[in-house]
């Protein structure tokens, strides 16, 4: 489980095409950190399987490089990161399990007043946005700031725009998401009722 808060951008060092997985090699290094830890890479939950000196590597199956933007990360990029949460942390995102949705395609940057990413998920993920929920992009925590038929809108503040990437991309990236564990939930248990009656 995370929450959203990104703690830094790290560089991609290398990435290594082995059979059945993709090694993807980050200059990221926390004391704590054990063999077998999860961490967030890009919003996605990922095992820490190998660490040496200023190093953690992480092993990325298709399945996981097919529906992620991982599979398009390459040396010299920087990847967002967030350890799990901690029995007792301060909780300052929202529930965010690491288990991408989609990915959903940068489509327009809005700079007129405030900083503004608007973003197109595949259509049957909009069902799952709310006005001023909350969403997961790359792992960041942020808030739906306006919400429009295939696409919706992010406000981003200097902080976030500082601390991670999300500024940086151009046009068409496809970032990860995850939609707000709550609404799959309620959405879900609503279509399913709807569809027993």
């Amino acid at each position: 489980m995370f929450t959203g808060i990104v703690e830094k951008s790290v560089s991609v060092l290398a990435i290594e095409d082995r059979p059945g997985y993709r090694r993807i090699i980050l200059a990221a290094e926390w004391a704590d950190m054990r063999h077998g830890d999860s961490v967030a890479v890009n919003g996605c939950c990922l095992t820490v399987a190998e660490m040496a000196p200023g190093r953690l590597m992480f092993d990325a199956i298709p399945e996981t490089l097919s529906k992620t933007n991982l599979g398009l990360l390459k040396p010299g990029d920087k990847a967002h990161v967030e350890r799990a949460m901690r029995v007792g942390d301060r909780f300052d995102g929202h529930f965010v399990q690491g288990h991408v949705d989609a990915t959903a395609k940068l489509v327009a940057i809005h700079s007129e007043g405030e900083f503004r990413i608007e973003i197109e998920p595949p259509l049957e993920m909009m069902k799952y946005m709310i006005p001023r929920g909350s969403v997961s992009v790359d792992g960041v925590s942020l808030t739906i700031a306006r919400l429009h038929k295939t696409t919706f809108e992010m406000a981003l503040i200097p902080t976030t725009l500082q601390i991670t990437q999300l500024g940086n991309h151009e046009i068409g990236w496809p970032y990860n998401i995850e939609a707000d564990t709550i609404s799959k939930t309620i959405v879900n248990w609503l279509e399913n009722w709807k569809d027993s009656q």
